[in-house]
């Protein structure tokens, strides 16, 4: 897109050039700020703004108590792998933040158990034995080899219509979406399974492509970090000091021709710095913003957010009927899709915790997990990826730079 091109209201921002060390704040401590916080701090003064006691956002690591001791267990932001997330692994290595494999699978429970299976092995997928004489899990099998082999190649046709009628369009049965690939995008992106036929056919291939979920072998290693992501959190910060200003969230946002001034709960009167990184979730940036542009209030306001429960527990009742299915993502559900995604983590497997004490996440409980095996709950808001947000996204790169304001997260 050229400035010619551009829709109204935007303007590519000025390209920086060598200059003085500047005063920079950061608003928010997720992955986004504190890696922003971390490289400009190079160069410059900055200061992070968290509204939380603690650093990290989605990077929430937990010390569970297990039979050998405690035992730290993330519950947020879990696993990755370097195919997907280049940029992340490269920062693991520069940082040398010491990371192990994982082991990533998943299995689907629908109708309290009456259709269960993980495409793991054989085994998990016919683990319920009625599946081998069902011609719906037959039908559902079919079609997802033909998705596999044919939604690449129709993806860019299909552009930004949504998943649901480029599914009809190819005559994929309800077996497939159903049982397969609405609880597949449900436990991806923590959100209900009813929303995934919304989302554009292109962005959703394309994502599923770039974690290679469109082939049945070869598929990408997967990492988590070992003590768990507070590990990373912690090399992110060390340098940063008094200017990690936890429990003190940002409060408002005014901006003028000689820098911006940053408000907050800890500094009502506000501190002045020459620019600010805003990063948060896109709905929290826009109510910082007193007096936001058009263009600004249009893609900021395109993205929703979901809010989940993300419950840290023992409890294996949560976990399919058939232990032949148990997978590292579990999805619970009936065929209604209504209710939210219930996904129940088995951090055993994905991060290498001793079997001993069982250790379970799971993400919008349908049942409480019994008192006794009750460690932590936790509440995370996840971005919908509908059309508006995949459009946003698109003109998000032209609000950058503009009265000092850079936008992540």
């Amino acid at each position: 897109m050229t400035p010619a091109t551009a829709p109204d209201g935007f303007l590519p921002p000025t390209r920086g050039t060598d200059g003085p060390s500047l005063d920079i704040a950061v608003i928010g401590s997720g992955i986004s700020g504190l890696s922003a916080a971390w490289l400009l701090s190079q160069r410059h003064r900055v200061t992070v703004f968290e509204a939380d006691n603690r650093p990290g956002g989605h990077s929430n690591t937990v010390l569970a108590p297990t039979v050998g001791g405690p035992v730290a267990v993330d519950t947020g932001f879990i696993v990755y792998n370097e195919a997907a997330y280049p940029n992340l692994s490269a920062l693991f290595t520069h940082l040398g933040v010491e990371t192990q494999a994982s082991e990533m699978s998943f299995a689907v429970s629908l109708d309290a158990g009456k259709l269960e299976y993980s495409g793991t092995n054989l085994r998990g997928l016919f683990a319920q034995r009625g599946n081998l004489l069902s011609p719906r899990f037959w039908s559902m099998l079919r079609d997802l080899v033909r998705f596999y082999r044919q939604a690449p190649g129709d993806a860019e046709r299909f552009g930004l219509i949504p998943l649901d009628t480029y599914l009809d369009a190819r005559g994929f049965g309800r077996a497939f979406r159903e049982d397969h690939l609405y609880p597949m995008a449900a436990a991806i992106w923590s959100t209900s399974a009813a929303r995934v036929g919304d989302y554009p056919t292109e962005a959703f291939v394309r994502f599923c492509e770039n974690h290679h979920l469109l082939q049945l072998s070869g598929r990408p290693l997967w990492r988590t970090v070992k003590g768990g992501s507070a590990r990373y959190v912690e090399r992110l910060t060390e340098g940063l000091g008094q200017r990690l200003r936890l429990d003190n969230a940002a409060t408002e946002l005014q901006r003028d021709a000689e820098g911006v001034v940053v408000h907050s709960e800890g500094n009502p009167k506000g501190q002045r710095f020459d620019q600010v990184v805003i990063a948060t979730h896109a709905d929290q940036a826009l109510r910082l913003l007193p007096d936001p542009t058009a263009a600004e209030a249009r893609v900021l306001g395109a993205f929703g957010y979901s809010r989940n429960r993300a419950v840290l527990h023992s409890d294996s009742t949560l976990m399919p009927r058939r232990r032949a299915v148990w997978s590292s993502w579990n999805y619970a559900a009936d065929r209604s899709r209504t209710q939210a995604p219930c996904v129940t983590y088995w951090m055993n497997r994905l991060q290498d915790i001793p079997q001993r004490t069982p250790m379970f996440l799971t993400l919008n409980p349908t049942i409480e997990p019994r008192s006794e095996h009750l460690i932590r709950s936790e509440i995370y808001e996840h971005p919908v990826f509908n059309m508006a947000a995949i459009r946003a996204q698109d003109e998000l790169w032209w609000l950058q730079g503009r009265r000092r304001t850079w936008f992540c997260g």
